[in-house]
């Protein structure tokens, strides 16, 4: 198990957790949930022996490996699947060790041996198979396997780490913000993935729906303490909201008692009949344990402004067909219109043509055909990573607002920049400063400015908070314009549209379900893919071996019968050569048994003979029962060798 006990940790003066106290017990899925700032990554961190407690200790098994995603990807030319790979440490030590056991010419026989039978008790040759599927779940469409890792952009990178830490055989996983860069898909299969996940899992994510399909546990950053809590998210709030309601409660009590007391005091400290009792009461008060006003105030407020009449057709795409230069089209002879007021949700694999659509709705891609048809006094708000990365990192929130709206009061910028927490300092602080998600706070509040009519939103909810997630929800929920969506988020889809699209096959049409139901699409497709994976495993005996390429896994495979008889001929020779010199030193023992039990041995001329012949019998039966001993370890060794050619 986990333990943390008597935690005490800082960030330079700032005091994150003091005098903590956890228990995590094996196997069970615990997501860290807190405010930005808490501490939650600064724990993981200390979980991971990177920084030590200011006072306290973590204790974990010895034995136990702990999985993480890391946060930088190496510019590497190794192929993406082998980059996964390299999360399981000791497949790749074993690998390394028999390459180097089978290029030396006097190589051990039986050390290589028992290093196959270790590279097939940690399923070694199924691991090639198990990163294929790892990557084709979190997106990666399997002609970029083998596409050199410098080659993926840092979206996919990340991915990539992701799947990394998975093919590791952790005891413990330690996941922070895992599906910031995951589309819906991907978020529904890392999901399912994790529920069937053996070890112990601590998770931290803002995205609720997500954490309430994975966790059977809650642990909250509090008062710089943790507190923990049994069942998911939904769970943790209705039982938190009890608590905060019953504190409130108990707060309100004792603040009336505290102002009777006080009361009192006030009125009878001067008097000398009433002095004694005043002084009881003043002690009272500095005896009494002061309860804490419940505080759950969101630091975000603000709301789309009313969008007036608008026209009925706001954007039509008449038959256009949507791709790049140099590529094949990504969505062939596609009409779309959107009608003032619809809210629709965008569905549909990774790279099937969500953002593509988007894009041309906003009119940032060009139809390679058809024709982009928009309404008169279309006000178009358009949020994407890219919209984000375009802000001028030397400038402050204050600057961007001012550029859209010169004429404006400063103090009428300060107050709106308020609703999204950028507050004092912070609306006037250069934005090169700022965490991903406060970047992409500021990007949608220029939008929200913008009072747009359509609204087009592609992964909003990246890098925002569980409080920011709630507080756009909210927006979005009174916006009375026209919304397209597209997020991981399904706490957000399922609150904001009204109706669903699925993009997938060249096509964009309506949804017949919800996204339960979309939910068990993606996953029927999943698990026909592992199904397939599967009955690759069930073939494949031989390491590394692609499951789509028959002559190249057959050639591996005969290339490991190789490599085993290889190693099965210095044992098999060696297993002679014990044979015949079993046979020899029987022979010579019998022999001098015979003499030993003979009268002719203890006769007085024999004397010196018998000395000798006797302690030759102990040395026979010595050298005799070492050589039985590696006789049976060398046949063991042969019949696992030629069990695994057998199984080939």
């Amino acid at each position: 198990m986990l333990r943390i006990v008597d935690l005490t940790l800082a960030r330079g003066t700032r005091r994150l957790l003091e005098g903590a106290n956890l228990t995590v017990h094996d196997g069970h899925r615990i997501g860290l949930v807190g405010a930005n700032g808490s501490g939650k990554s600064t724990l993981f961190a200390a979980i991971r022996n990177e920084i030590l407690p200011d006072v306290g200790r973590i204790e974990l098994p010895a034995a136990w490996t702990v999985a993480h995603v890391a946060q930088e990807t190496p510019a590497t030319h190794a192929s993406a699947l082998d980059f996964v790979l390299d999360g399981d440490a000791e497949l790749r030590a074993i690998e390394e060790s028999l390459a180097a056991a089978q290029a030396d010419p006097a190589h051990d026989g039986a050390a290589i041996a028992e290093l196959h039978h270790r590279y097939e008790a940690i399923d070694g040759y199924s691991a090639r198979a198990r990163a294929a599927m790892l990557l084709s779940g979190l997106g990666f469409a399997e002609a970029r396997h083998r596409d050199p890792v410098v080659n993926f952009s840092g979206g996919w990178r990340m991915r990539l780490n992701l799947a990394q830490a998975l093919q590791s055989r952790s005891d413990l996983l330690l996941l922070d913000e895992p599906t910031n860069h995951l589309d819906l898909d991907a978020v529904l299969w890392l999901e399912d993935w994790l529920r069937r996940y053996p070890g112990t899992l601590l998770l931290i994510t803002h995205d609720r729906d997500f954490l309430d399909g994975v966790v059977d546990g809650i642990v909250h950053i509090e008062d710089r303490k943790l507190v923990a809590y049994t069942g998911n998210y939904a769970q943790f709030e209705e039982e938190r909201a009890q608590k905060l309601a019953l504190q409130q409660a108990t707060y309100a009590k004792q603040q009336r008692q505290i102002a009777h007391l006080q009361s009192f005091v006030d009125r009878f400290r001067a008097k000398a009949t009433k002095a004694k009792q005043a002084q009881s009461r003043i002690k009272a008060l500095e005896r009494m344990e002061r309860i804490a006003a419940a505080h759950v105030d969101s630091p975000f407020e603000f709301a789309f402004a009313p969008i007036g009449r608008t026209a009925r057709q706001l954007v039509l795409l008449d038959d256009v067909t949507l791709g790049y230069a140099g590529a094949a089209p990504v969505l062939p002879k596609v009409t779309f219109s959107l009608l003032a007021g619809e809210r629709i949700g965008l569905l549909g694999p990774n790279g099937a043509g969500k953002s593509t659509l988007l894009k041309a709705i906003a009119g940032t891609l060009v139809p390679q055909a058809g024709e982009r048809r928009v309404a008169q006094g279309l006000r178009l708000g358009y949020f994407a990573q890219h919209q984000v990365e375009q802000l001028r990192l030397e400038h402050s929130p204050l600057w961007h607002l001012a550029r859209l709206e010169p004429s404006a009061r400063e103090q009428e910028h300060r107050d709106f920049l308020g609703g999204f927490d950028f507050r004092g300092e912070m609306a006037s602080a250069a934005v090169g400063n700022f965490s991903g998600g406060e970047k992409a706070r500021l990007t949608l509040a220029l939008i929200v400015r913008e009072k747009p009519n359509l609204l087009l939103l592609d992964e909003p909810t990246n890098h925002l908070d569980i409080e920011m997630r709630e507080a756009l929800t909210e927006a979005l929920q009174d916006y009375d314009g026209t919304l397209v969506v597209v997020a991981h988020d399904r706490h957000l889809l399922r609150a904001t549209t009204d109706a669903l699209w699925l993009v997938a096959d060249g096509k964009v049409a309506p949804f017949d379900g919800d996204l339960d139901d979309y939910r068990e699409w993606v996953l029927a497709q999943k698990r026909r893919e592992r199904a397939a994976a599967d009955d690759a495993l069930d073939a494949a005996t031989s390491p590394p071996a692609s499951a789509t390429d028959r002559k190249a896994r057959k050639r591996e495979e005969a290339q490991v019968r190789q490599r085993l008889a290889d190693a099965r001929k210095p044992l098999a020779a060696r297993q002679a050569k014990i044979d015949a010199e079993l046979e020899a030193l029987g022979r010579e023992k019998a022999d001098l048994d015979a003499w030993l039990a003979s009268d002719a041995a203890y006769t007085a001329n024999a004397r010196e003979a018998l000395k000798e012949k006797i302690a030759r019998q102990g040395e026979l039966t010595w050298q005799l029962a070492r050589l039985e001993g590696e006789w049976l370890d060398n046949a063991e060794a042969l019949e696992q060798i030629a069990a695994q050619i057998a199984g080939g």
